[in-house]
């Protein structure tokens, strides 16, 4: 299973980008795959596959009506492990003896 975490800006739409990442937002759910929305991006969990054609979606998407597009992203693969979106926090929050902010 992957992590990927992305990001995904259209340079030439000004310092709001809020209604490209809802545009996102809408793919990645209609995906099926879990995800967390946090202030500076996404993070989606499945197969390399999968979550590597759902963020081409989403740069395609924003494409549509923007002439020059970036992405950052970030890739976790490991081997036999699912589900790692909640258990790696609660591995932080277990060590703290504490509960988190959530993003």
């Amino acid at each position: 299973m992957v992590l990927l975490e992305f990001s995904i800006t259209p340079l030439d739409k000004g310092a709001s980008v809020s209604e490209y990442v809802a545009r996102c937002v809408a793919i990645i759910n209609a995906s099926g795959l879990d995800y967390r929305l946090h202030a500076m991006g996404t993070i989606v969990e499945g197969d390399l596959a999968t979550v590597l054609g759902v963020m081409q979606r989403c740069i395609e998407a924003v494409a549509v009506d923007s002439d020059r597009v970036t992405c950052a992203a970030k890739l976790d693969y490991r081997r036999g492990h699912q589900g790692r979106l909640d258990a790696k926090v609660a591995s932080v929050e277990q060590k703290l003896g504490r509960t988190l902010k959530k993003a």
